[in-house]
């Protein structure tokens, strides 16, 4: 190739690389000079969306929840965090300031196995390093003191674990807790009308790992993230708000949610338990929505609607934005 026809081919892709990014279009890759950092479940690189460019904002780290990924893939349909990602960059974020991470791969390791679903790689222990490593490396790369966090479902209690391991309360400005199992999922009983313990389902057992995290509000696992009775679950200098389902929710609710039916509230040692309000936090701001099934466009459900709602994501938006008394910005 010509000298002066590599630099005209170069200079236009600079130019449509620029126009995209001044558009504010979030990706669905990570930018050059990003880490390659391995998963360490799958032994690939991590898959996540991030971008170069200037940092103004504290940036944003989007969490994907159990069984998902941060943008559609082919064996994924669902990846919606990236649209929650799109509307920040809409109201004035830099897709600079706009990171989401995918510790579970694309997905298309289930078509083989559909119990990995529920087991340890699909798990918050085994997840921590991948959030971890990533986390770190936005920071340097944005060169970020602070990072403010969106997580839905799984990744709610992924974010909650680091943070309590890391003890990384100092590095989370705000967090955005939107239908976390805090304390515990419907889906993990050993009754016979508990139909996710099938293989084909997920096999939720009471003896696979997610159920033994997140089975019952007593876990091993949940105690220690929760800490002691009556003490604030948002301990430090972090400000948390949830956003939760308040009349149906797959993995909470024994009620019909959209095209998946319910399950009886029994725990994964057996006893009856109310999950309704397990995506709250003692010690945050809480907003509880209804009807959410009509923003799921494949099962109609709350627990996955409410990730693609307009009402969360303008809360979301609001929440990390929102200068606090006096107009001061606790991010400065």
């Amino acid at each position: 190739m010509k000298p002066w026809i590599r630099h005209a081919a170069a200079l236009a892709a600079f130019v449509t690389a620029a126009a995209v990014q001044a558009a504010g279009v979030v990706g669905n890759t990570l930018p050059a000079g990003f880490p390659s950092i391995e998963d360490t479940s799958l032994a690939q690189p991590l898959i996540g969306f991030g971008a170069a460019g200037p940092v103004r904002r504290t940036p944003v780290i989007f969490i994907h929840g159990n069984n998902d990924t941060p943008f559609a893939t082919a064996c994924n349909p669902y990846g919606r965090v990236q649209a929650v990602a799109q509307y920040f960059a809409d109201n004035g974020y830099d897709p600079s300031e706009l990171w989401g991470v995918g510790y579970q791969g694309d997905q298309c390791d289930l078509a083989g196995d559909p119990t990995r679903r529920s087991s340890i790689a699909h798990t918050n222990a085994a997840n921590v390093p991948d959030l971890r490593r990533f986390i770190r490396a936005v920071m340097v790369f944005t060169g970020a003191k602070r990072v403010d966090i969106v997580g839905h479902s799984l990744g709610v209690t992924l974010a909650r674990e680091w943070i309590r391991q890391d003890e990384a309360q100092d590095l989370v400005r705000r967090f955005v807790a939107i239908d976390g199992p805090n304390h515990g999922i419907i889906n993990c009983s050993p009754d016979p009308a508990n139909y996710w313990q099938a293989a084909a389902a997920g096999g939720f057992t009471p003896a696979s790992e997610v159920c033994q995290e997140l089975g019952s509000p007593n876990t091993p696992f949940l105690r220690l993230l929760n800490g002691r009775h009556g003490r604030d679950e948002t301990d430090g200098p972090t400000r948390v708000l949830v956003i939760r389902n308040g009349d149906a929710s797959f993995v909470y609710f024994p009620v019909q949610d959209g095209t998946v039916a319910p399950v009886p509230a029994v725990d994964s040692f057996g006893k009856p338990t109310d999950f309704s309000r397990s995506a709250s936090l003692r010690g945050a701001r809480e907003i509880v929505l209804t009807g959410q099934g009509v923003y799921d466009p494949f099962l109609r459900s709350s627990h996955l609607g409410i990730l693609n709602s307009p009402q969360t994501w303008q809360a979301a938006f609001e929440f990390l934005n929102d200068r606090g008394r006096g107009g001061k910005d606790d991010d400065r």
